[in-house]
């Protein structure tokens, strides 16, 4: 069996995963899977969020963005939630969650019918905020979530959704095979592939004219100034494929820290600016990444790629003309909102979605995304990254 820690309170090892897996298990139920020294920490009560993981569980690094004030207070009666953030979203952090989109449009799930597209009438849904997902299989390298939630999007329709959710470790061997690379030598790696699931169980078809749900990861990671994303896309005309890169959620990203080539984009992952950029599912090549020139780590997010005929759920603050018009693959740079605010993290996020679900009852739709942490010298690391993103780590750590 995995280790499953609740309310523990032994003392943390050397590493700083350890140190983050006693401070979160003093808090909530986590479970530990692993896979040799590798090891992927899995918080139920958080939607069965992966909340970090790495490559040796003593003495390794922590490679999820873990918010310990919100953890340790934990969730908030209705009064202490008045006037803080928690009324719009717990910010536990991990490194890869569970959404549900759209996020904004006449199909939001985030806007309540009849409210504004303003930060004070944002509110994530329950079930992927604060309601937790039951486990019903755990082994040692894995463990699978069952949850069931109603919903209503902005214009009313309503959602019966089964959701289902599973964690599963993967070693060397598994990661050479799955990316077509070679991952031996001195690298050290950790892994994880989730399968996530959403069923219609209600009684009507889910249609595009009363809105469509997407099954929608995020995974917040630690920035640093030496944190470089990388996504290669489909070259192509943009009367064909559409634009590049969407950079127009918070206003547009300025070329200091956004690099925009024919076929491949460069993102800073500092935390120092706000920001985020979209990839179309026309351009998307189903993976996404990051290079941290400082701990000498390779990030690779790879994704399912599955036919859309209903297009990608579009979740910009507005009615939108196009509401399936929407992105495959996301990246997130955290900074302050205004000046004088602090930042939410900081952080940056690798993001990938589903297509839009339309459903008939009992019908369902899965998306499975696989997360790979590499660690190791430049020669080793080199050509990984040149295999699947088309570029060298000097070409990556050189473009800011």
């Amino acid at each position: 069996m995995g280790i499953s820690i609740q309310n523990g309170n032994g003392a943390a090892e050397a590493g700083a995963f350890a140190d983050d897996a006693a401070f979160m298990a003093k808090h909530t139920e986590l479970v530990i899977l692993h896979k040799g020294q590798s090891a992927v920490a899995v918080a139920p009560a958080y939607q069965g969020r992966v909340m970090t993981s790495t490559f040796d569980r003593a003495d390794g690094p922590s490679f999820g963005w873990i918010n310990r004030p919100v953890i340790e207070k934990g969730f908030l009666t209705d009064e202490e939630r008045e006037g803080k953030l928690e009324e719009h979203i717990y910010i536990f952090g991990g490194e890869e969650r569970f959404w549900l989109g759209p996020e904004g449009g006449q199909f939001a799930l985030f806007f309540k019918p009849g409210t504004k597209f303003e930060f004070s009438d944002w509110t994530t849904p329950p079930v992927i905020d604060t309601e937790a997902f039951g486990k019903i299989e755990h082994d040692e390298d894995s463990v699978k979530f069952e949850h069931s939630a109603e919903l209503v999007n902005y214009s009313g329709a309503k959602f019966e959704v089964g959701i289902e959710r599973t964690v599963t470790v993967l070693d060397k061997d598994d990661a050479s095979k799955l990316l077509g690379v070679e991952i031996g030598g001195n690298l050290q790696m950790v892994g994880y592939e989730t399968d996530n699931r959403i069923t219609n169980q209600g009684e009507e078809e889910w249609k595009a004219e009363t809105g469509l749900l997407s099954i929608w990861m995020l995974g917040m990671y630690n920035p640093s100034p030496e944190t470089t994303v990388v996504i290669p896309f489909e070259d192509g005309e943009v009367e064909k494929l559409g634009a590049k890169v969407n950079d127009s959620y918070f206003g547009k990203v300025p070329d200091e820290y956004l690099q925009v080539e024919e076929n491949i984009l460069y993102f800073r992952g500092d935390g120092t600016r706000r920001g985020k950029i979209g990839i179309s599912p026309q351009r998307s090549k189903g993976i996404a990444g990051s290079y941290d020139a400082a701990g000498k780590v390779l990030n690779v997010v790879t994704y399912n790629i599955q036919e859309s005929p209903n297009g990608f759920v579009n979740s910009m603050w507005e009615i939108q003309e196009q509401p399936y018009a929407g992105d495959a693959i996301n990246s997130y740079n955290d900074g302050s909102p205004e000046p004088g605010v602090a930042p939410l993290g900081p952080f940056y996020e690798l993001e990938t979605s589903s297509p839009a679900a339309a459903l008939k009852p009992g019908e369902t739709m899965n998306h499975i995304q696989r997360t790979y942490h590499i660690q190791g010298s430049d020669e080793e690391l080199n050509p990984i990254a040149e295999s699947l993103f088309g570029v060298g780590l000097k070409e990556i750590q050189e473009k800011f």
